[in-house]
């Protein structure tokens, strides 16, 4: 684990069941800690579905990284790294599906948002605004 606190934080995860929660804490943590706490709520969410989105479709350690907002533009960057190559797909979840909504709740709430080949695998980053 790398968790700096200067302007980027980097953690690994085992591919297990319990490094969805321990990225929501610490992500929440990191924010409160450089006083972003307008986006902790929805960073936390969404690393939460893109970790949850690994877990389900890739073997291997999960990265997440944080970069800390630059005063000039104001804008917290977050990425999540698997080892499956193919990127995410969104899908039409029906009323009753228990998941398939993660993507596009990531669309709707991140002010913009992509994938980048890895190696191995892929990175899943987005970013989200922060109030100044």
């Amino acid at each position: 684990m790398i968790d700096t606190e200067d302007d980027c934080a980097e953690w690994t995860f085992p591919a297990e069941p319990g490094a969805v929660r321990t990225a929501r804490s610490l992500v929440r943590g990191r924010l409160r800690d450089w006083h972003l706490d307008s986006v902790d709520d929805m960073a936390a969410l969404l690393v939460s579905e893109l970790v949850t989105n690994a877990l389900r479709h890739a073997t291997g350690p999960i990265g997440v990284r944080l970069v800390r907002p630059r005063p000039q533009d104001g804008v917290l960057r977050v990425e999540v790294s698997d080892t499956l190559p193919d990127p995410p797909r969104a899908r039409a979840a029906r009323p009753e599906d228990e998941s398939g909504r993660g993507l596009r709740l990531l669309a709707c709430a991140a002010r913009r948002w992509g994938t980048r080949p890895a190696d191995p695998g892929k990175t899943v980053w987005f970013e989200l605004a922060v109030p100044r």
